[in-house]
C-alpha cells in the first residue's frame, strides 16, 4: 500500500507557448558555455554523434518523469476515492440525516474532488491519470521507493547540487580573475589562460606585470569574496522571482546571440582559425559531462508541468524543445571551435578584448560587448547561486532531520546545515579552478543518476504500483512512448557503460 499523498494544485496556468519558453529557459543554462571547449577536446564529429544521442536519451527519460508524475496523481486520486467511499458508507449507515450532512461537509474540498471522480470504467483513466497536482522528484521518490531508495535519491541529488555550486563558484571567480588581470593576445600559444586548472603555472604567473601577486591568488581572493557575499543568503528562504527570471533570461539570450554572431563574423572575415580533431576519445569525460549537464531539467520539470494549460500536448512541446535546443547547442559549439584557435573551458572567456583598442564608437562598442560576455556568468550565476544553495540546504535537512519537528532543534543544528551547503563547494573550488573537471565529474556521475537512473526506477516502480492498485485496464494517457521494458534496460546499460568509460578516461 503506497503512503498517503497530498499533491499541490497549480496556483495558475499558462499557455503551451509560454510553457515552451519556460522549459527552453530551464534547459538552456550555464552548461552550454562548457560545450565548445568539450567539442574542441573530443573532436567535432565525435561530439556531434554524442550530443545527438544524449539529447535523444535525455528526452526519453523526461517522458519517464512525466509518466511517473501522472502515476503519482493517479495514486492520489485513488486514495481520495477510497476515502470518499468510506465517508459515504459511514453517512448512509447513520440514522440521522443531519449527522450525515455534517459528515459530508466535514470532508471539505475533498468531497468536491470526489464528486468529479466517476466510478465508471470507461472514464476512469481520464480522471485517475493527470498532471494537475505537482509532485516533486523527492515526493515521488518517497511515494514509490523504499527507505533505501529514498536515501539514495537524496544523496544523488545532494552530490549533484554540490557539483552545481562548485561549478558556479569556479566560473564566477575565474571570470572575475581573467577580466581583472592583464590580458594577453589570445593567439599566443604560451598564453597560460588556455590551460584550465593549471595551478603550477598560474601560481608562478603574476596577475599584473608591476605586481607579484599570482593569478591563482587573485582567483582565490575573488572566490572568498564571492562566497562571503552570496553564501549568507543560504540561511534565508529566498525565492527566485518572476522578474528576476525574466531579467536573467534576457541576459542569457543576449549573450548567446552575441557569441554566435561574433563567431560567425570571425569565420566569414578571417576564415576558420580553429582546427579541431575529428575524433579524440580522451575528450569523452568532459564531453559526456557537459552534454548531460546541458540537457538537465529533470529535477525541476514537475514545477513547470503542473501549471501547463493543455497537458495533452506536453510530449510534443518537450520534443520540439529538445530538437531546437540540440540544434542551438551544435550551432554554438561548432561556430566556436572553428572561429577560435583555442577554446577556454568557459566559452565566455574567449571573448575578452585581448587586442582591441578604442578608436571610434564601433571599436568602443565591441570592447563593451566583449566585457559583457566575459562578465555574463557573473550576472546569471550570482542570482542562481543562493537558490541552488537553499535547495541543497533543504534537501540536506530533509535527509537528516525530521522536518515536522524542525522548531525543536537547537540553533547549532539549524546553523550547521547552511554551513554544510556552502563550505564543501568552497573547499573544492579553492584547490581547483578546472571547470572541465568539475563539469565532467558532476555530469558523468551525479548527473547520470538524476537524468538517467532515477527516472528509470521511478517509472518502473510507478507502473508496478499503479498496476496493483488500478489494474491493467486503466490506461495512462501520459505514458511514455518508450513504454517497453527494453528501453528501461537500455538506459540502465547505457548509464553504467558511460560511467565506466568516463571513469577509465578520467582516472587513467
Amino acid at each position: 500500500m503506497p503512503r498517503p499523498v497530498n499533491g499541490r494544485e497549480a496556483a495558475s496556468t499558462y499557455s503551451n507557448s509560454i510553457g515552451f519558453i519556460f522549459i527552453f529557459n530551464l534547459i538552456v543554462g550555464t552548461g552550454a558555455l562548457t560545450l565548445p571547449g568539450a567539442f574542441a577536446r573530443a573532436g567535432w564529429l565525435l561530439s556531434l554523434i554524442v550530443i545527438v544521442l544524449l539529447a535523444i536519451i535525455s528526452y526519453m527519460t523526461v517522458t519517464f518523469i512525466i509518466e511517473a508524475m501522472a502515476c503519482a496523481n493517479a495514486i492520489r486520486n485513488w486514495q481520495m476515492l477510497q476515502a470518499l467511499r468510506q465517508s459515504r458508507s459511514s453517512a448512509e449507515s447513520s440514522e440521522n440525516d443531519e449527522n450525515a450532512d455534517e459528515v459530508s461537509l466535514a470532508s471539505g474540498d475533498q468531497v468536491g474532488d470526489f464528486e468529479r471522480v466517476p466510478l465508471t470504467i470507461q472514464n476512469r483513466e481520464f480522471h485517475y491519470y493527470q498532471l494537475s497536482h505537482k509532485f516533486e522528484l523527492g515526493e515521488m521518490a518517497t511515494l514509490f521507493f523504499n527507505e533505501f531508495g529514498r536515501i539514495m535519491f537524496y544523496l544523488c541529488l545532494i552530490v549533484y547540487l554540490y557539483g552545481d555550486l562548485s561549478i558556479y563558484s569556479a566560473a564566477v571567480a575565474r571570470s572575475l580573475r581573467d577580466v581583472a588581470c592583464d590580458q594577453i593576445n589570445g593567439t599566443d600559444p604560451n598564453n597560460l589562460m588556455y590551460w584550465p586548472g593549471d595551478f603550477k603555472n598560474n601560481t608562478a604567473r603574476p596577475c599584473w606585470k608591476e605586481h607579484t601577486i599570482s593569478r591563482l591568488s587573485m582567483y582565490r581572493v575573488f572566490l572568498i569574496g564571492f562566497t562571503l557575499i552570496f553564501g549568507p543568503f543560504v540561511a534565508f528562504n529566498v525565492q527566485k522571482t518572476k522578474y528576476l527570471q525574466i531579467l536573467t533570461g534576457a541576459f542569457r539570450w543576449i549573450a548567446f546571440t552575441l557569441m554566435i554572431c561574433i563567431s560567425l563574423k570571425l569565420l566569414l572575415t578571417n576564415g576558420p582559425r580553429g582546427h579541431p580533431a575529428t575524433f579524440n576519445l580522451h575528450g569523452i569525460p568532459s564531453l559526456f559531462g557537459s552534454c548531460v549537464y546541458s540537457f538537465m531539467c529533470h529535477h525541476s520539470l514537475p514545477s513547470l508541468l503542473a501549471p501547463l494549460k493543455h497537458k495533452s500536448m506536453v510530449s510534443k512541446i518537450l520534443s520540439l524543445d529538445y530538437i531546437i535546443i540540440c540544434a542551438f547547442y551544435i550551432l554554438l559549439a561548432m561556430t566556436g571551435i572553428f572561429a577560435f584557435e583555442r577554446i577556454e573551458d568557459l566559452y565566455t572567456l574567449d571573448f575578452l578584448p585581448y587586442d582591441l583598442e578604442y578608436i571610434d564608437f564601433w571599436s568602443g562598442l565591441m570592447i563593451c560587448i566583449d566585457y559583457f560576455l566575459a562578465l555574463f556568468p557573473i550576472f546569471t550565476l550570482s542570482t542562481s547561486f543562493p537558490i541552488v544553495a537553499i535547495t541543497l540546504k533543504n534537501n540536506l535537512q530533509a535527509l537528516f532531520l525530521d522536518m515536522s519537528q524542525y522548531d525543536s532543534y537547537s540553533p547549532f543544528v539549524r546553523l550547521l546545515f547552511p554551513l554544510c551547503a556552502i563550505i564543501p563547494p568552497f573547499c573544492v573550488t579553492y584547490f581547483t579552478e578546472s571547470l572541465s573537471s568539475l563539469v565532467a565529474f558532476t555530469g558523468s556521475y551525479a548527473g547520470t543518476g538524476i537524468q538517467y537512473l532515477i527516472p528509470v526506477f521511478l517509472v518502473y516502480y510507478s507502473r508496478r504500483t499503479c498496476s496493483e492498485l488500478l489494474g491493467s485496464g486503466v490506461v495512462n494517457r501520459f505514458q511514455s512512448p518508450f513504454k517497453s521494458s527494453g528501453w528501461l534496460v537500455f538506459v540502465l546499460i547505457w548509464s553504467y557503460l558511460c560511467a565506466f568509460l568516463v571513469s577509465i578516461n578520467l582516472f587513467s
